[in-house]
């Protein structure tokens, strides 16, 4: 994958590519937000495809690149239901060839102690649908598609 400009480089309206450290992830987050493309979607919407494409992106940072970097292309399509989502690196491969089953991680509910992590693929399983992910010739391809149906509440914090 060519290198990109620092901190993302448009590839087009509806892709780009940045490097895989968080600083990137974020100003690509804030650059997909602000784009037509997902600008104009209901809020609730916006949110949730904000929470899935973190998730993601913030695993290949953390997972398929740690503790070495490289580049992340983002590739995204809208359609009348829903915007299609590709995510394509160099890292490391997923366990077993395959993306997680998404299943929450045990604790115990009469504490405060939650888990640090492990909830990832469980969001993105449960707000993302046709998840495919494939290892090609050294390169991670990872599609799936953030539904758009009616919309949703808007998240609000007191």
């Amino acid at each position: 994958m060519p290198p990109a400009p620092e901190p993302c480089a448009r590839e087009g309206p509806h892709g780009l590519v940045i490097r895989a450290e968080p600083t990137s992830v974020r100003a690509a987050l804030r650059s997909i937000l602000a784009a037509p493309l997902v600008s104009e979607i209901a809020p609730g919407h916006r949110q949730t495809v904000e929470l899935v494409l973190a998730e993601v992106l913030n695993n290949v940072v953390e997972h398929a690149y740690a503790p070495a970097t490289g580049h992340v292309a983002i590739f995204l399509m809208r359609f009348s239901g829903g915007l299609v989502c590709e995510v394509i690196d160099n890292g490391a491969p997923m366990p077993n060839g395959t993306a997680p089953a998404g299943r929450l991680p045990e604790f115990d509910l009469s504490g405060c102690d939650l888990p640090e992590g492990g909830f990832g693929w469980y969001l993105i399983r449960s707000l993302a649908c046709d998840i495919t992910y494939r290892r090609q010739r050294g390169t991670n391809r990872l599609g799936f598609t953030i539904p758009l149906g009616p919309p949703v509440p808007q998240a609000s914090y007191p």
